[in-house]
């Protein structure tokens, strides 16, 4: 099944609904990574949330999807533009 890729908050509330899979996992990464983008964040940023200390995930964890985060910034342009829903310019 496709997902799409998550353009607001209220999208990725409806993604965290779905069952947990490698495509909805890959979805809300992207859709975080568009999100803090647009709101002005940067990679690196979001790299030191990602690798902040917390009780959910482990170190080994956190380094692998602060790697997921910096590919989905690395392509993020490309994607948007594969992804266009009808009506965005």
């Amino acid at each position: 099944m496709h997902y799409p890729i998550p353009r607001t908050l209220e999208e990725m509330a409806a993604l965290s609904q779905q069952p947990v899979s490698e495509e909805v996992v890959a979805a809300a990464i992207a859709g975080v990574t568009m999100i803090c983008r647009a709101q002005g964040h940067s990679l690196t940023q979001i790299q030191e949330w990602v690798l902040a200390e917390d009780d959910l995930l482990d170190r080994k964890t956190r380094q692998w999807l602060s790697e997921a985060v910096e590919v989905a910034w690395l392509t993020i342009d490309t994607v948007a533009v594969t992804t266009r829903r009808e009506g965005d310019c």
